[in-house]
């Protein structure tokens, strides 16, 4: 994670991140780098509201190391300008010394513990480390890259004691839920006791291969240059394989899912190959610290140890520790993510070919296609749910996630020029569903030839498929799941006024639900942003639904409006809409707010407009979707 101190070219993207964008043949060193510089007010917000914090850092070797600490919410908060204080209770020992090292890694390597002076610590210049806030009930995260300023242990005595640091954050991000499944956190007391330790090559016991193999993620720190980077990575339980586990090493792999595309933590291990990693177990409060180094395999490599993998990361540890009872929390498990692919088997494990499309809950037949303006258009599917297989019915606002790797994954490739990034595209994708919920069958299910439409601009291999696709020619998706956050309805109970803020498509969320919401006379402003060209998606929506327009602010992106679109201004104007050339700005967002009874602010728009709107926010409440992907 590359900050603002860090040797970068002009788009703030440190040398092994931009090697790495050059190797996967991404555009991403072209745009600027989304890290921001010190801590946001926004961010702060989100990261006092999560209760797990990763904490990376560095050993006296250098070596990275990540734990997992959990609080009631607020135990990490923003204390000054640019300052997050952390205070938690954590296991610094695992016998009846307290000063016994085996406990939690970061405490020791932050010297907080062990052969360090008790007390207050102040390293000097501060000790380099990286954190990242989650909510696995939300599926938020926020990274941070700093130093630590002050740090003190105390609080107790024995083996779980309390921590307090301050960690000056240089840079932050928030991240995409993609991958992480979610899970209800609970604290508890631990009781720690290390049952496994191993220093150079050696091998993983029974608990160490039990937390691997029921993983369903895991966290791990890396450094490049003079910063580092916590980060989390998640998938379906299982798709942490152990590929080598004897006297001569233990190596794991996992696959690196399609993600964002900024490579901040591979870029770093280019830079650094060593990584520091901890491996919750949820449900019983175990955990495995390691440290070792990596290896990135790309394409065909990868494909040589993972079969279908396009991209996977090998881990060779260096140092392992598996402490029984040395978490504070435990986890029950939730809903598993929507993108998580199967579980991708080694080739040492027999596997030949991907694992199918097992996890497909139904099937979604393309049976009409309405062409909207000309790089937006609806598509009109008929679901079939897969026998044996539950599929209940979608909210107003969810999303549906589909499967189109039969159709546009052809394997593993050297090269591709024509569509570089397929070589690392799992190609499962989310839309979010524009029409209306249907009532589902008396068993709880949807019917079989329900009717779902998704209203999707052109934008990669999946939607240009659907371009290109014939209505009759008989293209069926395998349907993984519905998904999204019941906080992205407006149907509610709640008195606050509800403020939608859309970027282009990103009128989908309400278009599934706009009918019962005019219906139901709800308090509603629409902040609607398009370019000129897509201005016959308003028309569509203000057809579709009498009544919207008069709740709408159109924002029109364009220098003018050409005079053969004037004509469709006055008809805008007519239904009541009130037509502005020119952004969203924070005095619009402002002036529909309801200060006696409250304002909550759904947010769907592109990633940077989504960062600017956050910061005019300050003091109402606000649910985000971002639809970069």
């Amino acid at each position: 994670m590359a900050t603002l101190t860090e040797s970068q070219n002009h788009n703030g993207w440190h040398p092994g991140e931009t090697k790495v964008h050059s190797l996967l043949r991404v555009s991403t060193s072209s745009r600027h780098n989304p890290t921001s510089p010190g801590l946001p007010y926004s961010y702060g917000i989100r990261v006092a509201s999560s209760p797990l914090l990763a904490v990376g850092t560095l050993d006296s070797s250098g070596r990275p190391w990540t734990s997992l600490w959990y609080g009631e919410r607020g135990f990490a908060r923003m204390v000054a300008q640019g300052v997050l204080g952390v205070q938690t209770r954590v296991a610094i020992s695992s016998g009846d010394n307290e000063g016994e090292k085996g406990g939690d890694p970061v405490v020791e390597a932050l010297g907080l513990v062990g052969s360090s002076v008790e007390g207050m610590v102040k390293p000097e210049g501060g000790k380099m480390m990286s954190a990242l806030s989650i909510d696995l009930e939300s599926r938020d995260r926020v990274k941070l890259a700093g130093k630590m300023v002050v740090g003190a242990l105390g609080g107790g005595e024995g083996k779980v004691r309390e921590v307090q640091i301050a960690m000056a954050v240089e840079g932050s991000l928030g991240n995409c839920p993609k991958y992480l499944n979610k899970k209800v956190v609970r604290g508890r007391v631990p009781n720690p006791a290390v049952v496994e330790r191993e220093e150079g090559k050696g091998w993983f016991g029974e608990d160490a291969l039990r937390a691997v193999e029921g993983a369903d993620m895991f966290f791990l720190s890396s450094v490049g240059g003079v910063s580092m980077d916590t980060n989390h990575r998640g998938g379906p339980r299982g798709f942490v394989r152990v590929l080598r586990n004897d006297a001569g090493a233990t190596e794991l792999v996992y696959p690196e899912y399609s993600g964002n595309q900024l490579y901040q933590t591979l870029g770093n291990l280019e830079v650094d190959r060593r990584v520091g990693v901890v491996i919750p177990d949820f449900e019983t409060g175990d955990v495995v610290y390691l440290t070792g180094e990596t290896q990135l395999l790309v394409g065909e490599k990868a494909a040589e140890v993972m079969p279908h993998a396009k991209l996977a990361v090998k881990i060779t540890v260096d140092e392992a520790r598996v402490v029984k009872d040395g978490l504070g929390f435990k986890g029950e498990a939730g809903e598993a993510s929507p993108y998580n692919p199967p579980v991708r088997r080694l080739v040492s494990e027999g596997s030949v070919a991907g694992q199918g499309r097992g996890n497909a809950l139904g099937a979604a037949r393309l049976v009409e296609k309405e062409v909207i303006t000309p790089s937006v258009m609806r598509f009109t599917f008929e679901l079939q749910v897969r026998w044996g297989q539950s599929l209940g019915s979608w909210r107003a606002g969810q999303y549906v996630t589909l499967d189109f790797s039969e159709e546009l994954d052809h394997g593993w490739s050297h090269m591709r020029d024509d569509d570089p990034q397929s070589l690392n595209d799992d190609f499962i994708r989310t839309f979010t569903v524009s029409s209306q919920p249907p009532e589902a069958g008396p068993d709880g299910n949807l019917k079989n030839g329900t009717k779902l439409q998704i209203t999707a601009r052109r934008n990669g291999p999946a939607t240009g498929l659907l371009w290109r696709q014939n209505v009759g020619g008989h293209l069926e998706l395998p349907v993984l799941a519905f998904g999204g956050e019941e906080s992205f309805s407006l149907l509610g109970d709640s008195p606050k006024k509800a403020v939608f803020v859309a970027g282009g498509v990103g009128i989908t969320p309400l278009l599934a639900q706009a009918e019962q919401v005019l219906a139901a006379d709800r308090p509603l402003s629409l902040l609607w942003s398009l370019r000129e060209d897509d201005l016959g998606l308003a028309i569509d929506t203000f057809d579709k639904f009498p009544g919207l327009a008069r709740l709408t602010q159109l924002f029109v992106t364009a220098g003018r409006i050409p005079q053969d679109k004037a004509n469709l201004v006055d008809k805008f104007e007519g239904l009541g809409a009130q037509v502005v050339t020119g952004r969203i700005s924070q005095d619009h967002l402002l002036s529909v707010r309801d200060v006696e009874k409250g304002t909550k602010y759904h947010l769907c728009t592109s990633p940077g407009l989504l960062n600017v709107i956050q910061g005019w926010i300050q003091d109402d409440e606000v649910v985000m979707e971002s639809f970069n992907y």
